[in-house]
């Protein structure tokens, strides 16, 4: 029996709309009555997925910013690892960020270069927002990820610019076709959950996940029954063919895909 669920939330567990579906949320509340228990793994900012989790009803762990920041249910910081601060000085300058909107996620805030009001789409559950600051100027202390919002074609030009600046010194991945993000070389949602297996004693085989874009990569492939989304980006596709598809956020084929898992 499955002891563990996984899951992403843009593009898989929310509603196309970013918002929480309330018959997936009384699923997994159910679940959790059984027994379950959740990680909810994600590129989104802590203070964001927090509030997030209030509205889904469940004592999820949370695996943030691609799992640079690992909380337990009780909010209590179990992992974090930050990029280090040359790096993020020098990839916050007009040489890596021109033609992008540019965000820096530190611990407890959100910064963003110049205001983007189209992101406000994102957190309707949550509130969380970002803050206008000199970010080309900050000192790079604490920052989890970095985030490039752009164009697609122009980022695939800057995720292989990033790639052949830095080799090994980043993890580079996209959570979305508009959204390059970087972090620490050793972060990624695979690692962070293999923390929390750890935490709470529970192996892979015991373990299932959910996604729908790259930066769901090592987390489908670090849980024994993993699953990807009928709306998963085509590139997710081609990096893990053998993996069952189910149904498409915008069907909520998560809370279909458990029904059938556990008979409810």
């Amino acid at each position: 029996m499955l002891q563990l669920i996984a899951t992403d939330l843009d593009g898989t567990l929310l509603a196309p709309d970013h918002t929480v579906n309330p018959d997936t949320a009384a699923t997994l509340q159910k679940l959790e009555a059984m027994g379950v228990k959740f990680a909810i793994a994600t590129g989104r900012h802590y203070c964001d997925v927090k509030a997030i989790r209030s509205v889904l009803g469940i004592r999820a762990y949370l695996i943030t910013s691609n799992g640079a920041r690992v909380h337990d249910p009780d909010d209590v910081q179990i992992h974090a690892e930050n990029i280090e601060p040359e790096l993020v000085r020098e990839l916050t300058q007009p040489e890596f960020a021109a033609g992008t909107s540019l965000s820096l996620y530190l611990s407890n805030e959100w910064l963003i270069a110049a205001p983007n009001e189209s992101l406000m789409k994102y957190h309707q559950d949550s509130g969380f927002f970002y803050r206008v600051a000199d970010v080309p100027n900050y000192s790079g202390e604490d920052v989890g990820k970095i985030l490039y919002i752009g164009e697609h074609a122009h980022l695939l030009d800057l995720e292989t610019k990033i790639r052949e600046r830095f080799d090994d010194e980043l993890y580079v991945t996209f959570s979305a076709l508009d959204c390059l993000e970087v972090m620490a070389p050793t972060v990624s949602k695979g690692h962070a959950l293999t923390v929390v297996m750890g935490e709470l004693g529970i192996d892979a085989a015991h373990c299932a996940a959910f996604g729908d874009n790259l930066n769901d990569a090592e987390m489908l492939q670090t849980a024994g029954h993993p699953f990807i989304m009928g709306n998963a980006s085509p590139r997710l596709l081609e990096r893990l063919p053998n993996v069952p598809r189910i149904a498409s956020n915008a069907e909520a084929g998560v809370a279909l895909k458990l029904h059938e898992l556990f008979g409810i």
